[in-house]
């Protein structure tokens, strides 16, 4: 996979690209991250990228002629791939949309800035608009972090084991489960006797059934997005004898 972020900020993608997986990722070849400044591309000699708003407004709005001119040159050499505006008016980014651009070969991803970007790269060169949450951050430099870590982990061979993805939190549509490690009892709490049983079945059932109650306790909405099936009604029945499930 080809990942090709366009900001006028490339120094905060320094950090986070070169530590823990999506520096493996890319040091083992499975991913080529691209970090491109727009501002090479203004036709202004100060190399300005924004100007005010037609009608008037407070705030500035990005210029569309850099942008256009960065987009043309990456799809020339690498591809149309899929351009992604991160912006607070997108699609909510969820762990089912990262799965969908995990399969893609080339994405471009738009960090837009300031009161956002002209509406008309939106309308000639965006196919998607994503955004992380309904807050307003400074730019889409952190949301396409954000975007690229959940993607880059799916990826089949950029974790050790491809297990630990499949058990994340929202991987199915669920809470994950607690997890506790050495040493077995802290501060006087001690590490549930089913974990130390050695019995695997056991070990499963619990961890299921923990991921369905953490999810009821904190997150019920989740158990409308998932098909919950034989074993798993009999786990919510347990846990909550009067809770009805669908078929």
């Amino acid at each position: 996979m080809r990942i090709d972020i366009l900001t006028i900020f490339p120094r905060m993608f320094e950090g986070p690209l070169k530590e823990s997986i999506m520096q493996r990722a890319i040091e083992k070849g499975l991913v080529e991250i691209m970090v491109h400044n727009f501002r090479e591309y203004s036709l202004d000699k100060h190399q300005k990228v924004d100007d005010y708003p037609y009608g008037g407004g407070a705030g500035m709005v990005l210029r569309p002629e850099p942008i256009a001119a960065a987009l043309k040159v990456l799809r020339s050499e690498a591809g149309p791939g899929k351009t992604i505006l991160l912006s607070p008016q997108g699609r909510l980014f969820s762990q089912a949309v990262a799965k969908d651009l995990a399969r893609e070969e080339h994405l471009i991803l738009l960090c837009g800035h300031y009161k956002g970007v002209d509406e008309r790269i939106k309308l000639r060169y965006v196919q998607e608009e994503i955004s992380i949450g309904d807050y307003v951050l400074t730019g889409g430099e952190l949301p396409a972090l954000v975007v690229i870590d959940a993607i880059v982990r799916l990826i089949p061979g950029v974790l050790g084991d491809f297990e630990s993805a499949e058990g994340d939190s929202f991987f199915e549509g669920l809470l994950d489960h607690p997890h506790y490690t050495r040493p077995e009892e802290f501060e006087n709490m001690k590490v549930p006797e089913v974990l130390l049983s050695g019995h695997h079945e056991q070990i499963r059932l619990w961890r299921r059934r923990e991921a369905l109650r953490r999810t009821l306790d904190r997150r019920p909405d989740l158990l409308g997005t998932v098909t919950l099936k034989g074993e798993d009604r009999s786990l919510v029945q347990e846990i909550q004898p009067d809770t009805e499930t669908d078929d």
